[in-house]
């Protein structure tokens, strides 16, 4: 799974203070969202790739056994940079409530 880097340009403006005008999702936050979106889909697809490997091994094929550890660790590892990005999409968001106005 190939990582996206995030450019700092992507954070939407601060309306000016006294304006009436509602916040809308701007372009970048949509290309954010997308890419987070096509992350998850990676994700998924990596476990079920990941699954069809040890499947086909249970049923007896003739799966090296060398490619299954490697997807299983592949798998693994997507799947632990994914909880870092929940985790900290978390806490910036727990750190944005408690910011007082």
């Amino acid at each position: 799974m190939a990582i996206q880097s995030i450019s700092p340009n992507l954070i939407p403006p601060i309306p000016e203070l006294g304006s009436t005008q509602k916040p809308t999702a701007s372009s970048n936050t949509k290309q954010i969202t997308q890419s987070f979106e096509n992350m998850l889909t990676a994700l998924n697809q990596s476990q079920l790739d990941s699954d069809a490997l040890v499947e086909k091994m249970a049923r007896g094929e003739n799966v090296d056994l060398h490619a299954v550890m490697i997807g299983l660790e592949e798998n693994n590892v997507n799947f632990n940079v994914a909880l870092g990005i929940r985790d900290k999409l978390v806490e910036a968001y727990r750190e944005v409530m408690r910011m007082q106005v």
